[in-house]
């Protein structure tokens, strides 16, 4: 699944081609996929114009407003106003979402499962090989990314902030860095990367991570988010390619291969069902090293 380097790269990408356009049409080719249902999508979007398009978690948020008439949408929307748009179009790729420019001059891509249409003549294909992803049409924000988390690259997102996340539960570190309402975008690549670099082992109990600890993770979340966006984040199959971050990942991938650190066998586990690789020296449960 595409994590946050990979959403934040496609927000970036789409960004110039999207901003500012208007829908002129809306194609669903897999109803299951619309929420709440394909008219509803078809009748909330078509006609809007995209006045900002960015990142929540892992969803692609698109704000939207009224392109012809103002004070009719606010009509529509109770409570509406021009800087707090309240009508919006997240799409979450989940396992296999991804988007294609149409051309005439490429083949058709496969597994077209939407069609957007703007008013410059050019269209935006949804792909979806999987049938996973969800695009949804809401004036309620908060109903659809109430719960996620923090978001990691925020200035909120504080050693203390960490902290106080970590010393409120009681679980073990991978699976709750993983918990999107706990930190949103975190995925299996990055927590791998991240903890390798804080050198912190997967199964340590949060509430037993010491200060200098939190210090220590709160910046290899950071740098590796960051780093992972540089390189448009890691290619891993036909889903998301062009990322190039696949080349500096230190343990995730790596089974068998030496520590580039200390040249120790990267070893794999799992960890509430998900694939985990360390180092066991660079990352002892102990914490000694």
């Amino acid at each position: 699944m595409p994590e946050l380097p990979e959403v934040e790269t496609i927000v970036r990408v789409l960004r110039p081609g999207l901003e500012g356009r208007r829908f002129t049409r809306y194609t669903s080719r897999w109803a299951k996929q619309a929420v709440p249902s394909v008219a509803a999508v078809r009748r909330g979007i078509v006609g809007r114009r995209i006045r900002r398009l960015w990142r929540r978690a892992k969803y692609i948020v698109m704000d939207l407003e009224d392109a012809g008439n103002a004070a009719r949408r606010k009509r529509i929307v109770r409570g509406a106003d021009d800087r707090h748009p309240s009508e919006h179009l997240l799409i979450h790729l989940r396992m296999s979402g991804r988007f294609e420019w149409a051309s005439q001059n490429k083949d058709k891509p496969r597994h077209v499962r939407a069609v957007f249409d703007l008013d410059n003549g050019r269209r935006l294909l949804f792909c979806d090989q999987r049938k996973f992803a969800k695009i949804t049409y809401t004036t309620d924000l908060a109903a659809v990314t109430g719960k996620l988390g923090i978001e990691p690259l925020e200035r909120r997102f504080t050693s203390a902030a960490l902290d106080r996340v970590l010393r409120g539960r009681s679980r073990q570190l991978k699976p709750l860095l993983l918990d999107q309402t706990v930190i949103a975008g975190l995925g299996n690549i990055y927590v791998d990367e991240a903890m390798f670099r804080a050198g912190l082992h997967p199964t340590v109990r949060s509430e037993h991570l010491t200060s200098e600890e939190t210090r220590r993770l709160r910046t290899a979340i950071r740098a590796v988010l960051r780093k992972a966006i540089r390189h448009r984040g890691t290619s891993f199959d036909e889903a998301y390619l062009g990322g190039g971050m696949q080349k500096y990942l230190d343990v995730y991938g790596r089974t068998g291969l030496p520590c580039r650190r200390c040249r120790t066998p990267i070893e794999r586990f799992r960890i509430a069902q998900r694939g985990t690789h360390i180092c066991p020296n660079c990352q002892p449960l102990d914490g000694k090293r």
